[in-house]
């Protein structure tokens, strides 16, 4: 069975300065400690990974040891990978920055981390962008909007993710309030960046019909919004099926409906081509490759679009593979995950468990993917 990737970082001094009425932990976490504060960050996420115990056969961890996650993970008997070292010390913001990268490495679909501001701070210093994330809230302060409403509630909606639900992808905001100068009374807050951060999809009322969308109005907004967003100078090559064919029309584009058509600049510049000619088209240029999914089956790669060949996905990057389909159509999937059977067993290894889908108006879903 295919496992879906997730990794998992645990900042175990977070939310030391709250009982200790520190207005924070960094850089107190030693005095907490010797106050007798209890570390709670441990505990928190425990609350969130039990919503996925019914899950833990389909999910593996990635982590570090120890505190960071690995002796949760043990504890809990989830299936985990150890990366990293750690000394005797308690961890240290390097070491959460250094378990970022490696968990990016690992191709975790999702990272899930448990801290406050300071370790959203240190989470996004190193973040690759588009990479998903989702905070464990365990600080003192949370003002960032990368965080869960509650540990359950993160819990939750990484179910949700695994289970083939609509989860919808967003930026958040990370802020940080200078805690020296809290603890002077002064609230100074500073804008650090921004997260990919995975939110409840659920069904968006396109028009008034109890939230039944239009396919029709979907693709018009995906046309207006692809529209705003093309990139001078890059190619967008638009896979078979009517969902494309239907953007492509809602953009003036005159595309087939059963083959693959490059579009450079907002105009068709090659219709219908074969596997030598699109390589050929996207070898050494910059490239979007926009396909859709087969209602009801969910085949993205591998089914009636085979001249988007290995040596085409690879010359264009999985990074810049983009599925276009309508919630209505994910829908039919009953929560099964997108498929991917390229006839290159390394490279559809080398796909992500969960994939961008574009569903609507700037709107974008993390959506599972299997091999």
């Amino acid at each position: 069975m295919s496992r879906f990737h997730i990794g998992l970082i645990i900042n175990p001094l977070a939310g030391l300065g709250g009982p200790a009425a520190l207005k924070g932990s960094d850089g107190v976490a030693e005095q907490a400690l010797a106050l007798g504060v209890e570390p709670k960050a441990a505990q928190r996420t425990r609350t969130a990974l039990e919503q996925l115990l019914a899950l833990r056969e389909r999910i593996e961890f990635v982590t570090y040891p120890g505190a960071m996650g690995g002796d949760l993970l043990a504890q809990m008997g989830f299936e985990h990978r150890l990366l990293g070292q750690l000394g005797d010390e308690p961890s240290t913001a390097d070491d959460t920055r250094r378990a970022v990268q490696h968990l990016q490495d690992a191709g975790a679909a999702l990272i899930l981390f448990a801290g406050g501001d300071g370790t959203a701070r240190d989470v996004c210093a190193v973040i690759r962008d588009g990479q998903p994330v989702l905070g464990i809230p365990a600080g003192v302060k949370i003002q960032s909007g990368v965080y869960a409403i509650s540990p359950r509630a993160a819990g939750e909606l990484t179910a949700r993710l695994v289970e083939g639900g609509l989860v919808r992808l967003a930026s958040g905001e990370v802020r940080d309030i200078d805690e020296n100068a809290l603890r002077e009374g002064r609230v100074t807050a500073r804008w650090y960046g921004e997260l990919c951060v995975p939110q409840e999809g659920g069904y968006v009322q396109a028009v008034k019909q109890g939230g039944v969308e239009s396919e029709e109005l979907v693709l018009a907004d995906l046309a207006a919004w692809l529209e705003a967003e093309w990139e001078p100078g890059v190619r967008y090559v638009f896979g078979p099926g009517s969902t494309l064919h239907g953007l492509a029309q809602n953009l003036g584009l005159d595309t087939t409906l059963l083959g693959v058509d490059v579009i450079e600049d907002g105009q068709v510049i090659a219709r219908d081509v074969n596997e030598a000619e699109l390589f050929a088209l996207v070898e050494a240029h910059p490239t979007y490759l926009l396909v859709t999914a087969i209602g009801g089956q969910g085949h993205v790669i591998g089914r009636g679009n085979q001249q988007i060949s290995p040596r085409v996905l690879r010359a264009v990057g999985l990074e810049r593979l983009r599925v276009v389909a309508t919630k209505r159509k994910l829908a039919t999937l009953n929560g099964r995950p997108l498929l991917v059977d390229s006839g290159d067993v390394t490279l559809d290894d080398a796909f992500p468990d969960a994939i961008r889908v574009w569903a609507g108006y700037r709107e974008e879903l993390l959506y599972p993917l299997a091999r």
